[in-house]
């Protein structure tokens, strides 16, 4: 069970963070995602606690800052449904520079905002220092179910090999002198989706029967089993307490 290669999100180190059991990370960021969706929004000064807890990691991680926010770009989306929330959340209204904006509105948009962009740090932080191989194994280990661990395994796997046959179909209507430039075109780029799922169904098909000529009855063998001590579960626990502690000083105050 592997991905085959490093994957573009993973940067490779030797830190006390690269160091850790992959199973204990994920129950790490796990923890912490939850403590801070279970944050209240109007406790601001806590999400910049939490910020500034990543931003640890981070360092001894030795991640560097541009690396990390190049990677969080994946959150545009949530930033553009962010913004137009004071603009249709009904409510109390106030106006900032002239224009109306909901006061609910403004507390979602914070809510989303802050919540999201926290929980896509510790994911990219957490790819950042972990192979995607190991995450497998470290998913295995919290004993997610087998099967989903398989899907898991294949889709990172064969991922790349999709796109490669992706590439090389582009190539060849280009080779042909076809160029996309507008709606008339969208019929062959619908024929060249549909090509593309048949290529990769059938692939699916002739993988498959190479596995069971191999002996393979519906569960992929362990290589490496993965173990944790007692201090790298401490080790990986400094963050999600240190938030849970900033989440109760948030509730009480």
């Amino acid at each position: 069970m592997g991905a085959g290669h490093a994957h573009k999100l993973y940067r490779h180190g030797h830190s006390p963070v690269h160091a850790l059991p992959p199973h204990c990370k994920l129950a790490a960021v796990f923890c912490f995602v939850l403590v801070v969706v279970a944050t209240p929004r109007e406790a601001v000064w806590a999400f910049g606690l939490y910020a500034l807890l990543l931003a640890a990691v981070a360092g001894a991680a030795r991640v560097p800052a541009g690396f990390l926010l190049r990677r969080m770009l994946i959150e545009v989306p949530f930033v553009a449904f962010a913004v137009l929330m004071p603009f249709v959340v009904p409510g109390d209204e106030v106006h900032v520079l002239g224009v109306p904006l909901s006061v609910p509105g403004l507390w979602g948009a914070w809510n989303v905002l802050a919540k999201g962009t926290l929980g896509v740090a510790a994911s990219v932080l957490l790819a950042s220092t972990t192979e995607l191989r190991s995450l497998l194994l470290g998913l295995q280990r919290l004993r997610l179910p087998p099967l989903l661990v398989q899907i898991a395994s294949f889709m990172i796997r064969y991922g790349d090999v999709i796109t490669d046959e992706m590439r090389r179909m582009s190539v060849a209507r280009r080779s042909r002198g076809f160029e996309a430039r507008g709606p008339r075109h969208w019929g062959v780029l619908a024929k060249t989706a549909g090509a593309l799922f048949i290529r990769s169904y059938e692939r699916g098909e002739r993988v498959h029967l190479a596995m069971v000529s191999r002996g393979y009855t519906g569960t992929m063998p362990v290589i490496d089993e993965v173990t944790a001590s007692r201090a790298q579960w401490r080790y990986a626990a400094a963050l999600p307490v240190s938030a849970l502690a900033v989440c109760l000083l948030g509730w009480t105050l």
